[in-house]
């Protein structure tokens, strides 16, 4: 049985709709998440390379063991098979969550191979792969143009989605578009839904750390402390069309900066899935939470700051960007190349651990 940790976080999971989903398949981690009321988590390559490293002592032996399985596997495969061993674990832990809730929560994310993200056909057929590694697998393909094909494919197929590498609105409510086509579809052809349970993105951390990027080569004159709200201030727009429009995916806020974008988006039906130390460091506040803070707007001068911005108005606008832009944005570029970086550590470390240095 669970032992609750009595808190702000177990207090807002109790008290509305909001879910908490812990940012990594660390299992201390996790289990210490479920303890405050969370529901689910999130993974991606830095994540996983990071809970690898970070537990040698448990991953190098069973990377030995895999390489001695499979003589004739590279090190991604080797890596990758980690990967899916460790989601496949992480997944247990959430798997009575996932029954009790009916797919609701209870989900483990797992995410498709960064180096697949120019062919559809192949993030949708690694997704439906990872989606049939246990039955409360979701799985993350990247808002690209080449993504919300993806996503739409392998809806379709019956995978459960989250929309990753998505920062802004108009990536938002385009993924949200795709993934009620593909639940129509299936509608449609008689097949189930009741159990899917898809989750879009906003990594509003990285929205904020590009900003901050175009603020200083445009030498823009703006309070840094104004850039801390546009992540939030997409988030509480995004949700409010969400609402609007009746999209059956959740809004899920993710890279976490400061403990804002935590307390300000309390209360909805949303996911917030923070790092574990960014939960921890909320829950150890012991500040008052607002069970309504997601339909309170952003404070009228940090708007009209962040308006200046044309950066920002891309991000917030939902029709501020093409499809074909998302390709060429800021933090989408940025964020894949940190994800196809970890790939790389990622067979490096095997290397190193199947192949030592003499």
């Amino acid at each position: 049985m669970t032992e609750y940790t009595p808190g702000p976080l177990l207090e807002v999971s109790r008290n509305t709709p909001t879910a908490l989903w812990n940012d990594s398949a660390d299992l201390d981690e996790l289990s210490q998440s479920i303890s405050f009321g969370g529901v689910g988590a999130t993974c991606n390559p830095q994540i996983a390379y990071g809970t690898i490293k970070k537990h040698l002592d448990v991953w190098a032996p069973r990377i030995k063991k895999i390489h001695e399985e499979h003589p004739t596997w590279g090190e991604a495969e080797i890596g990758w098979q980690a990967v899916k061993d460790m989601s496949v674990e992480a997944a247990k832990l959430l798997e009575p969550i996932f029954v009790e809730q009916h797919g609701h929560n209870g989900r483990l994310s797992v995410q498709t191979d960064p180096r697949l993200h120019n062919d559809a056909k192949a993030l949708a057929d690694q997704a439906e792969e990872f989606s049939n590694l246990a039955p409360n697998i979701i799985v993350k393909v990247p808002c690209t143009s080449i993504g919300v094909q993806a996503i739409e494919d392998a809806t379709y197929r019956g995978v459960s989605m989250n929309v990753t590498v998505s920062f802004s609105v108009p990536q938002a409510v385009r993924s949200a578009e795709a993934i009620e086509r593909g639940l129509d579809r299936r509608v449609a052809e008689g097949l189930p839904i009741d159990e899917m349970g898809p989750v879009v993105t906003i990594m509003a951390g990285r929205l904020d750390d590009w900003l901050k990027i175009v603020a200083e080569r445009d030498r823009e004159a703006i309070d840094p402390g104004v850039l801390e709200w546009a992540g939030i201030a997409c988030v509480k727009h995004a949700y409010q069309i969400f609402q609007e429009r009746g999209f059956r995916a959740r809004v899920l806020v993710a890279a976490y900066r400061n403990t804002l974008q935590y307390s300000e988006l309390t209360g909805g039906d949303l996911v917030l899935s923070p790092p574990f130390k960014w939960a921890k460091r909320v829950n150890d506040s012991g500040y008052t939470p607002d069970f309504d803070a997601i339909n309170k707007p952003v404070p009228a001068d940090r708007m009209a700051a962040l308006e200046k911005l044309p950066e920002f108005r891309r991000a917030y606008d939902p029709d501020g960007m093409t499809i074909e832009e998302f390709d060429t944005f800021g933090p989408t570029l940025r964020t894949l190349r940190g994800f196809l970086q970890a790939d790389c550590d990622l067979e490096t470390l095997v290397k190193d651990i199947v192949m030592p240095e003499p």
